[in-house]
């Protein structure tokens, strides 16, 4: 029987399968900020968008990963995100991010179309907070 202070969720992206079990909460990144849901949280569907989600499971541990641009839904208490990706922090290349950051950062500075403005956007974001995330892991920045 599950504890009445849990519920399921699964965090999946294209990769593959992130998370899949009870959990007491997750936080996870939305357009105003963070958003934590809880047992019983009200239904909903809401976009995510790049940056760290943290589940905290029924044994206290946390679990850290970096999702990219996604959505979420709440019903029944059970929790699905999918995420075009999802990493956890000690899985991240760091110099290949580094080099993903400088590229997206060199093209933000050409100037070119809006569309391609976005997208270099787009790819700083995830950059940035995939080098966050990896940071935090090995105790670089807080």
């Amino acid at each position: 029987m599950a504890d009445v202070h849990t519920f399921g969720l699964q965090v999946m992206s294209i990769n593959g399968v992130f998370f899949d079990g009870r959990a007491c909460s997750i936080t996870l990144p939305c357009v105003d900020g963070e958003m934590g849901i809880q047992p019983y949280h009200e239904e909903m569907w809401v976009a995510i968008y790049t940056g760290e989600i943290r589940i905290t499971k029924p044994d206290g541990e946390v679990v850290v990963g970096v999702c990219g641009n996604g959505s979420v839904q709440f019903a029944n208490n059970r929790c699905l995100v999918l995420a075009d990706t999802m990493e956890r922090p000690e899985d991240i290349d760091v110099n290949r991010a580094k080099e993903a950051l400088e590229i997206a950062k060199e093209r933000m500075r050409q100037r070119n179309s809006i569309a391609e403005y976005k997208m270099s956007q787009a790819a700083m974001a995830r950059a940035l907070s995939r080098l966050k995330a990896s940071q935090k892991k090995i105790g670089g920045l807080d």
